[in-house]
């Protein structure tokens, strides 16, 4: 069974920056073999993509509203996942998810990830 663990949220202003943090475990193949993404959902909306990351971690994806913002990268000697956030807006406020495919893929769609984490609260004050 795997496990996602967040970490990193919190408070801060608008222009500021967080770095959020997913550490993985219980993979029965290698962390290295899957996909991982970030979602995030605002209270009274629905989850959102945030980005997703290929498994060697050479090639990204981001929705258009984070990009040259958000930057997402992993670890896969130590089974983690990170996504620094810059210039924050009070839009990216959000409970952030960590979620894996479970497969090579990649996808924007929710649908698409087998494993979630409990996700951790970003709130941005403008």
């Amino acid at each position: 069974q795997v496990q996602l663990v967040e970490s990193g949220g919190g408070s801060v202003q608008a222009g500021g920056s967080l770095t959020l943090s997913c550490a993985a475990s219980g993979y029965t193949y290698t962390y290295s073999a899957y996909c991982m993404g970030w979602f995030r959902q605002a209270a009274g909306k629905q989850r959102e993509w945030v980005s997703w990351i290929s498994p060697g971690g050479t090639a990204t994806g981001y929705t258009d509203s984070v990009k040259g913002r958000f930057t997402s990268s992993r670890d896969n000697a130590k089974n983690t996942l990170s996504l620094q956030m810059n210039d924050l807006i009070a839009e990216d406020t959000a409970v952030y998810y960590c979620a894996t495919t479970g497969r090579r893929a990649c996808s924007r769609d929710y649908q698409a990830y087998s494993y979630w984490g409990q996700g951790t609260q970003v709130t941005v004050s403008s």
